[in-house]
C-alpha cells in the first residue's frame, strides 16, 4: 500500500485498479485520478512496455486537460500490457474482457488512445450497453476522433495562436514554417495534413521504423498513403533516412512530438533545434527538459493545452452533439487557452506549463471545494 501511495498528492489519484484475467493473459491498470469536476475521461492505451507510473501520469494529464478545456469531467487512464499489433480476434477478446472487468466503474468514461481505436470502442459499447464510452465509429453513434483529426486540428490552431509569441529572428507565419513530426500515427498524419494546407513545409517525420528528412519538403499525401498501407515513413523514396530518434536533430522551426512519453529528456534536449515545440502527445517531454527549453528561448505549448482537441471531441460526443459542431469549438477554445497561458507566461515570467497548471489546478481545486470528500 505504501508503495502505491507514493504517487498521491492533493489532487489524487483517487483509485488505482489492477485488472488481471490469466485465462487470456489480460493485464491492465486503471487509474482514476480526480472526479471532482465529473465523470473521468481517459483513453485505453495498449503497449507492451506501459507501466503503472505512466498510467498515473497520463491520468493526471487528463484531469488537467479536462479542467483547462472547461469540461465537466475528471481524468483517468487505462493501460493494457499487450502488443497492439496482435491478431484482431485476440485483441477483441482482450478489449471485451477489459470492458467486463471495468463495468462497475460508472465514474469512468472510456475512450481510444495509442494502440486502440474506434472499433475497440464499439466492442466496449457492445459489452457495456451504455454510454460510458466515447470515440465510437459514426455507425455506432459516435464522432470518429481520428477520422476527422480532432486532436491534430487543435494542434494546428495552437501553433497559429503561439507564433506571434515566438522568438524567431524574423516574423514567422505558418505558411513559411518548417515542421518536423515525431510520431506519424493518427495525430501526426492529420497534423501534417492540416499544416501543409496552410502552406507549411514538412521537412521531417518519424515513426517506430525510422525517420526521414528533406529540407525541400516531404510529400505529405505520399507519406499518409504509405502509413495507411501499413508501411513506414522511411519507405518514401525521397529524403535522407535516419534512425527514428534522430528526428530530434532535424533543423526545423516547429517540432511536434506525437508519439510516446518522455521522448525528450535532460540527456537529449540540447539537440533540439526548433524554436516552437507543440506537444501532440501526452507527457512527451520531461519537466526538466521543458524548463531547459524555456531558458533557451524555445517556446513549448504543453500537452494538456495543445492536444485537447481529442478530449473536447469526446466531451461533445458524450453530450450527444454532432460532428458538424466539433471543429469550430475546438478551434476557438484552443486558440483562447494558448493565448491565455502565453500571456501569463510572458507577464509573470514563468513557463507556459506553469501558467497552464495555474489555470487547470485553480479550476480543479474550486470544484473540490464543493465536495464532501474532495476528489470524489
Amino acid at each position: 500500500m505504501a508503495d502505491i501511495l507514493r504517487f498521491a498528492d492533493k489532487l489524487g489519484p483517487a483509485k488505482i485498479v489492477q485488472v488481471y484475467e490469466p485465462s487470456i493473459d489480460l493485464k491492465a491498470v486503471l487509474v482514476i485520478d480526480n472526479i471532482s469536476m465529473g465523470p473521468a475521461f481517459g483513453g485505453i492505451r495498449m503497449a507492451a512496455d506501459v507501466s503503472i507510473e505512466e498510467c498515473i501520469r497520463l491520468a493526471r494529464t487528463m484531469t488537467l486537460k479536462n479542467a483547462a478545456a472547461g469540461l465537466s469531467h475528471g481524468g483517468a487512464k487505462t493501460v493494457v500490457y499487450a502488443d497492439p499489433k496482435m491478431p484482431k480476434p485476440e485483441k477483441e477478446r482482450l478489449i471485451r474482457a477489459l470492458a467486463c472487468a471495468l463495468r462497475n466503474f460508472r465514474e469512468y468514461v472510456m475512450g481510444p488512445d495509442m494502440g486502440t481505436d474506434e472499433e475497440c470502442m464499439a466492442w466496449i459499447k457492445d459489452e457495456l450497453n451504455n454510454r460510458n464510452v466515447t470515440g465510437l465509429p459514426a455507425e455506432a453513434g459516435g464522432i470518429p476522433i481520428d477520422q476527422i483529426g480532432a486532436t491534430a486540428w487543435g494542434l494546428r490552431h495552437a501553433i497559429e495562436a503561439a507564433l506571434p509569441y515566438c522568438h524567431f529572428p524574423e516574423a514567422c507565419t505558418l505558411a513559411e514554417s518548417r515542421v518536423a513530426i515525431q510520431g506519424f500515427g493518427a495525430v501526426g498524419k492529420n497534423a501534417a495534413r492540416f499544416l501543409i494546407e496552410q502552406n507549411a513545409i514538412l521537412v521531417g517525420a518519424a515513426d517506430s521504423q525510422g525517420a526521414v528528412y528533406d529540407p525541400e519538403g516531404l510529400d505529405v499525401n505520399k507519406l499518409i498513403r504509405l502509413k495507411d498501407a501499413g508501411k513506414s515513413v522511411v519507405d518514401i523514396p525521397e529524403g535522407e533516412k535516419f534512425p527514428r530518434d534522430d528526428i530530434i536533430d532535424f533543423d526545423c522551426d516547429i517540432w511536434i512530438p506525437a508519439a510516446r512519453p518522455d521522448v525528450v529528456t535532460e540527456e537529449n534536449v540540447h539537440r533540439l533545434k526548433a524554436k516552437l515545440v507543440v506537444e501532440g502527445a501526452n507527457i512527451p517531454i520531461t519537466e526538466a527538459a521543458e524548463k531547459y527549453l524555456h531558458d533557451q528561448g524555445v517556446m513549448v505549448i504543453p500537452d494538456f493545452i495543445a492536444n485537447a482537441g481529442g478530449v473536447l471531441c469526446a466531451g461533445m460526443e458524450y453530450q450527444g452533439k454532432i460532428e458538424s459542431e466539433v471543429l469550430e469549438i475546438i478551434e476557438k477554445l484552443i486558440r483562447k487557452n494558448t493565448r491565455l497561458i502565453l500571456e501569463e507566461s510572458r507577464t509573470k515570467k514563468i513557463t507556459p506549463r506553469e501558467a497552464a497548471m495555474n489555470l487547470a489546478v485553480r479550476r480543479v481545486e474550486r470544484a473540490m471545494s464543493f465536495k464532501r470528500w474532495s476528489i470524489y
